[in-house]
């Protein structure tokens, strides 16, 4: 009996096409179909690969359209009993949002599996071939689970993996928490446990354009709260608040996040601090992200405001807090 195995395309620089084979960064991205990307691919015998073109765009341009898409086209794969995994590829720029959100909206009891390329297709060096292959042994690892992201022979947890390198070929990290498995010459090689599955999932609005609104916002040397003002005025409904070191946020800044949280506006915080946790004192009266990044925390606050009955078990805030209180 053959092994079912679905690859989604959408794009990304992994199917990108640059001039000249020397030119790793001079390309446009999103040019070749999935089936194209394939054809490098030792595929064994007794395993059938089926791939779809969900998208074909530039991962910067990520939008909630495609998430949407991308959602219902994974969640029906996953209830066809023939199916044993799904492996997406992807852009690396937004590919930890991307992952996450799957995370949250998914009960991944199968592998679902992104990958990705730092290197443009006709690159002399393209290393989407190998994430390639790599992904497809994680999809046929007995053991794999859950939503993972594979690149430079490294296996992540999407829920905790982000990217830390705007150009070198091993760009993403899962910071203190490390890879889940590595791939070595094929072989998969966990490290630490699989990612446990969502065993309730969060409902995805299937409108993109009732989504609610949350946008991110800097803390910084000289900060004031007219654009939180301004934001508020054009109605946002949550705002991610990328704090300096251990959470902390401009004394101007804060007013202004205090009246917004007063009027209703979920407030929610994040570190700039790549890779790191906010440690919160014993005493603190906000809570804050463990780990995600402001991106990503922006990510799941939007699910959280869309599915508003499940705001109480907000996953990356502090037990007993409520998640709209974090100053």
């Amino acid at each position: 009996m053959s092994t079912r195995v679905v690859v989604l395309g959408t794009g990304g620089t992994i199917a990108g096409r640059a001039a000249r084979a020397d030119d790793s960064v001079g390309y446009t991205a999103a040019e070749l179909g999935v089936s194209a990307l394939l054809g490098g691919v030792t595929v064994p015998p007794d395993v059938v690969l089926q791939t779809s073109q969900l998208a074909q765009l530039d991962s910067k341009d990520m939008d909630i359209a495609t998430w949407v898409s991308l959602h219902e086209a994974v969640s029906g794969l996953l209830a066809e009993n023939d199916v044993s995994a799904i492996l997406i590829t992807h852009g690396t720029d937004t590919l930890e949002e991307t992952g996450l959100f799957l995370a949250l909206t998914l009960n991944a009891h199968k592998p679902v599996v992104l990958t990705c390329a730092m290197r443009p297709a006709t690159a002399v060096s393209a290393d989407g071939p190998r994430n390639l292959a790599d992904a497809l042994s994680v999809a046929l690892c007995p053991q794999a689970k859950g939503v993972l992201v594979v690149c430079a022979g490294e296996v992540h947890d999407a829920a905790s993996v982000f990217k830390a390198h705007p150009y070198r070929l091993n760009a993403f990290s899962s910071g203190d928490l490390g890879a889940v498995a590595y791939v070595e010459e094929g072989n998969v090689r966990a490290v630490r446990p699989w990612p446990v599955p969502t065993s309730a999932p969060l409902v995805v609005p299937h409108d993109a354009d009732r989504w609610p609104w949350v946008e991110v916002i800097h803390s910084h040397a000289g900060a004031n709260g007219r654009v939180v003002r301004a934001l508020m005025d054009a109605g946002v409904e949550g705002l991610v608040v990328a704090c300096t070191g251990n959470g902390t946020v401009h004394h101007t800044l804060q007013a202004e996040l205090e009246l917004a949280q007063s009027r209703g506006i979920a407030v929610f915080r994040a570190t700039r601090c790549v890779g790191a946790s906010i440690v919160r004192p014993a005493q603190a009266t906000w809570t804050a992200t463990s780990s995600l990044s402001p991106a990503k925390a922006r990510v799941e606050l939007m699910l959280r405001l869309a599915n508003r009955h499940a705001l109480h078990s907000f996953t990356a805030l502090a037990v007993g807090q409520a998640p709209t209180l974090i100053l």
